[in-house]
């Protein structure tokens, strides 16, 4: 990027970028040339600034003043061109010291960067578009339909927070602030299944650490602790009712939980353990602290919350099966008490290329059958 294209050391998030932005010059802009345009106006979907986690080093890509407008279906169709044009011909060139203008795309997904101007039209980055062609485009679901229970499992969590995250300054219409408390968490039927479906996850490996430690395989059993760790951590998001995020910002996002400062240590020490012994001992920690909070939820009547031998066999265990079968056990819609505890999509799911395709993340419901 240009050096001249925003203030080395501006201090300014992203998210007040766009709220100032949209204060000071969208906002006014609308008033004066279309009065009676109901529209909204915020800052969610894609990027970091909308999950609050932008740095400088967030700056060099589809950063800068920008926000999204969301206009009623027929406004649209009406106003989108007229609307465009006029936040093109009147915005100023630059804003809190940051290029206003947008280069062309510099990639497939439509990057763009910003290209300082002085003269002529600003191509802004403000997007005019429906609350409906949004979901539709982002979450691959209609907001004129209701959503059944395996519509939910479907949704990755990264494009969930995209919605329910950043902020919306503005809203005459109403339709965005309705959809973001629609999403704002699993119902709690959904809820339960995925609970149950991760304790499952944990309860197929956790005995691995030790079998390949026994075995000679000692990466093999460090391998198989980063992914009970991982699985745990999303165990942790579940029981607090958290969206988490895609990997980039997971462990960021991970330690804003309140479980995180009592667990964390014990993570790290299983991944940094260099033997079995220290490596099962983190582990067991990590297995008691979270039984423990599982407890006090009151999903289920309580579980003893201690480690213990995996069938006879010298590996401490926490026995996750146990609950699996309890939490499943108190999903009220039998449907989804019979599946299988595959989990929602990217519980089972790793594929980037299929959680970023609507078409591709939808289409994961056909593994719960007709």
């Amino acid at each position: 990027m240009l050096a001249s294209a925003m203030p080395a050391e501006s201090a300014l998030s992203g998210l007040a970028l766009a709220r100032a932005f949209y204060a000071r010059e969208i906002a006014p802009l609308l008033a004066l040339h279309f009065p009676r345009l109901a529209h909204a106006a915020g800052l969610i979907g894609p990027g970091s600034e909308v999950l609050g986690y932008d740095s400088q080093r967030s700056r060099d890509h589809h950063w800068g003043p920008r926000a999204l407008l969301f206009l009623r279906d027929g406004d649209l169709l009406r106003d989108r061109a007229a609307v465009h044009a006029c936040l093109a011909d009147h915005l100023p060139h630059s804003f809190e010291g940051f290029a206003t203008n947008f280069g062309d795309p510099v990639s497939a997904n439509g990057v763009r960067l910003m290209a300082p101007t002085s003269s002529g039209p600003v191509q802004h980055l403000i997007e005019i578009l429906s609350v409906r062609g949004h979901a539709k485009a982002r979450l691959g679901i209609d907001t004129e339909r209701p959503l059944a229970n395996r519509d939910w499992l479907a949704l990755p969590q990264q494009r969930l927070l995209e919605t329910t995250k950043g902020e919306i300054f503005h809203d005459a219409v109403g339709e965005i602030t309705a959809l973001r408390a629609r999403l704002a968490y699993f119902p709690d039927d959904v809820w339960r299944y995925m609970l149950a479906s991760q304790w499952q996850k944990i309860s197929q490996e956790e005995a691995f650490v030790g079998r390949t430690a026994e075995a000679g395989d000692p990466l093999g059993s460090r391998l198989v602790a980063a992914r009970l760790v991982r699985e745990m951590m999303r165990l942790c998001f579940l029981i607090e009712k958290r969206y988490w995020p895609y990997a980039k910002w997971f462990g960021t996002a991970f330690a804003e939980l309140e479980i995180a400062a009592q667990i964390s240590p014990s993570f790290d020490a299983a991944l940094a353990a260099g033997d079995f012994a220290a490596r099962e001992a983190a582990l067991a920690r990590a297995y008691e602290v979270i039984a423990a909070r599982h407890n006090r939820l009151g999903v289920t009547p309580p579980l003893d919350p201690t480690v213990r031998l995996y069938h006879g066999r010298p590996f401490r265990v926490i026995g996750a099966d146990r609950f699996a079968a309890a939490v499943r056990a108190t999903i009220g819609d039998s449907q989804l008490r019979a599946l299988d505890l595959f989990g929602a999509a990217d519980q089972f799911v790793d594929s980037t290329d299929v959680l970023e395709k609507p078409g591709a993340f939808g289409a994961t419901g056909a593994v719960y059958g007709p």
